[in-house]
């Protein structure tokens, strides 16, 4: 039997796919009515990954990377900007 971590790891695995292929489904959608819906749906995912996270977080399950520091941050921006 699959112990809880690992379910909530692979679901939280599951959600941060799904989202990845809305973004995708988004991005070469023409139809307005399908991009909306489609777009409904990534909001959904997203709130559910997030929720899942949280979970992972609070039980240990899930450690997010050390915060990046003013002066990492402003050097990813310049290299977003620029």
């Amino acid at each position: 039997m699959l112990q809880e971590k690992t379910m909530v790891n692979d679901a939280l695995a599951d959600e941060k796919n799904g989202l990845t292929f809305y973004a995708n489904a988004i991005s070469e959608c023409a139809n307005p009515q399908l991009r909306s819906t489609i777009q409904q749906i990534r909001n959904n995912c997203e709130t559910s990954q997030y929720e899942l996270f949280q979970l992972a977080q609070a039980k240990g399950y899930y450690k997010p990377a050390q915060q990046a520091n003013e002066s990492d941050i402003q050097q990813v921006r310049s290299q977003l900007q620029g």
